[in-house]
């Protein structure tokens, strides 16, 4: 990357904490609503794999991939919090030596929360608004996700965030509309249809899925976030934000 973009990324690193420090509520609040984009998608994308379920499951995987994108394109074009970019974006201010690590930990704890809020919320309502298909899908869903083998669940997390954060730089380094449109669905969609392992969008996911099908065990969905999690900080922070951040231009 040229150095341009190196310094817009350090400051969107500083401007984080610093609105986290000074604007507490409203940063929570972004959280929130990034777990509402995220929880809107995953209902969204699920519904259209429930749609294409027995008829053509194929199409249903790529189309919810496609619908899944509307995630980042909201988080992108409205402004929200979501840690998964963070995961990327905060590393990359500290690698520079912009942010300390004290407040990269304190970015993503905070946003980390406030995203688990926002899906929380989301899929109480759509749950209670009677409008969730069957349960069936979900209890489908919910058994694939937590029978991953750990150590293929870690590195799908891995490279889900690998992709996730290439959409959040596309995002942020592209100044066409219609460009950066195409590169977050591009980038998004091909986590989703890859199988890809998302622990935002699993927390919606999950949520759903333990109003909906009984039985569902605790323990399984609390180990299978916490695969996931480090998994996606180690493919934002690690995978791609080392690299991106040692490859980039230097000053001149």
């Amino acid at each position: 990357m040229p150095y341009e973009d190196v310094e817009k990324f350090e400051q969107i690193a500083k401007g984080k904490i610093k609105f986290l420090e000074e604007h507490f509520g409203r940063y929570v609040l972004r959280a929130i609503m990034a777990g509402f984009f995220i929880a809107v998608a995953m209902i969204y994308s699920n519904v259209v794999g429930n749609l294409f379920s027995e008829s053509d499951p194929a199409m249903g995987k790529f189309l919810s991939g496609i619908v899944f994108s509307i995630a980042v394109l909201l988080i992108t074009f409205i402004g929200s919090e979501l840690f998964t970019g963070n995961n990327l974006m905060m590393a990359f201010g500290a690698y520079q030596k912009a942010v300390s690590w004290k407040a990269v930990g304190k970015v993503w704890l905070v946003s980390y929360i406030g995203n688990f809020v926002g899906c929380f919320i989301f899929s109480l309502i759509f749950v209670g608004a009677g409008a969730s298909g069957t349960a069936g899908y979900f209890a489908s869903i919910i058994d694939g996700k937590l029978t991953i083998p750990a150590g293929q669940m870690f590195l799908r997390a891995v490279l889900c965030n690998f992709f996730v954060c290439l959409a959040i730089v596309c995002g942020n380094k592209m100044k066409n509309e219609a460009a950066k449109f195409l590169m977050i669905v591009i980038c998004i969609s091909g986590f989703v249809v890859s199988g890809f392992e998302h622990s935002i969008a699993n927390m919606a996911t999950f949520t759903t899925a333990m109003l909906l099908v009984p039985g569902v065990s605790i323990v399984s969905v609390l180990r299978s976030m916490l695969i996931v999690t480090l998994g996606n900080m180690v493919g934002g922070a690690l995978l791609l934000g080392w690299p991106l951040c040692k490859m980039s231009a230097p000053k001149e």
